[in-house]
């Protein structure tokens, strides 16, 4: 069972800002902006392109979520990212959309 599975089935108490029955957000443990959070479907999907296959409309719902977050978060300028194999700095394979805010960001990314 993968980190975030373990995470999704509450086995390390962590404190979710936002679950429903299908997502979960939390803080990244190593934030990468003074806001990073990330958002997760409770259903483990590789990556994002499997996640897109079998539940695209879960990849919405994802997207709506980070819409929330930012706002309660006061982020009016913010980046949200999937990362998708190894090469494009995916360690955790769970799909996660990345919700980063709080400080300016540079064009491209890396």
């Amino acid at each position: 069972m993968c980190i975030f599975c373990k995470i999704a089935a509450n086995e390390f108490g962590t404190q979710f800002l936002f679950e429903n029955e299908n997502v979960l957000a939390f803080r990244d443990l190593d934030p990468q902006a003074p806001t990073h959070i990330l958002i997760i479907p409770r259903k483990h999907f590789e990556n994002v392109d499997e996640l897109t296959n079998s539940e695209p409309a879960l990849v919405g719902e994802l997207f709506a979520v980070a819409r929330s977050l930012a706002i309660s978060e006061g982020l009016p300028a913010h980046r949200t990212v999937f990362n998708t194999g190894a090469g494009a700095g995916q360690s955790v394979f769970h799909a996660h959309l990345h919700l980063l805010g709080g400080r300016s960001f540079a064009w491209p990314p890396g």
